[in-house]
């Protein structure tokens, strides 16, 4: 067993009564206060600031990132953002899973060289609807090709049937378990972080302070990684 790798998920969105004005530095702030190596961000808002937004978060982690832009406008972006305190192998890739018309919808793939040896990461946001999370979870498990891989992100999946978890189950069937949405009292499971079999979850918590910040509890992982299944 190799040493940890924390990892950390969050969708930072704020709705018309919490956060409405994304509070930057609150974000920043409970990101710091974990100090994790690798982070994925959803649902991250340029649009209408004069600060620099990806960057500052950015400098909550490390220098290296990679952002998958939804929405492209004059005045910012909408999109995701994976966030890495250490360098990338090679450069990262933004692949477009989305469905049909609906709403664009992206998995970033990475290959982070860490102290603990080259991880592969995949971050993303899914759809809304049953059938466009299915087909984009199995676009996701098309992307684990590697044995040290985390895939993490919203999967705003709460059912079995043809759900996210059976199409990713055979590659990725390491997983949280932590209820984060609504962040004022977490139901569901939304935000995971899943890794391949040689993978080992150590720990896993959220942090209930971040519901200040949104409507969705981030999770927080130590993963460890085994040299058995190389």
């Amino acid at each position: 067993m190799t040493g940890t790798l924390r990892v950390m998920t969050w969708n930072v969105h704020g709705t018309f009564n919490l956060n409405p004005d994304f509070d930057l530095e609150g974000v920043c702030s409970v990101i710091e206060k974990w100090s994790p190596d690798v982070v994925a961000l959803q649902e991250v808002d340029s649009r209408g600031r004069s600060d620099d937004v990806f960057g500052r978060l950015a400098d909550a982690v490390g220098e290296h990132r990679v952002e998958a832009h939804s929405i492209v406008t004059q005045d910012g972006h909408y999109g995701q953002v994976l966030l890495s305190r250490w360098p990338f192998a090679c450069e990262p890739a933004v692949t477009d899973v989305s469905y049909q018309e609906r709403e664009p919808r992206r998995a970033i793939s990475a290959r982070i060289l860490t102290p603990i040896g080259e991880v592969t990461v995949v971050a993303t946001h899914l759809g809304l609807s049953m059938h466009e999370r299915y087909a984009q979870a199995q676009a996701l498990a098309a992307l684990v090709d590697a044995p040290w891989t985390i895939v993490l992100g919203d999967f705003n999946d709460w059912f079995w049937f043809r759900s996210v978890r059976r199409a990713l189950a055979s590659r990725c069937p390491v997983r949280t378990r932590l209820r984060t949405f609504p962040s004022r009292l977490p139901i569901l499971r939304l935000d995971r972080i899943y890794a391949t079999p040689s993978g080992t979850i150590v720990k896993a918590w959220t942090d209930d302070k971040a519901r200040s910040c949104s409507d969705h509890l981030p999770v927080i992982a130590d993963i460890a990684f085994s040299h058995n299944n190389l």
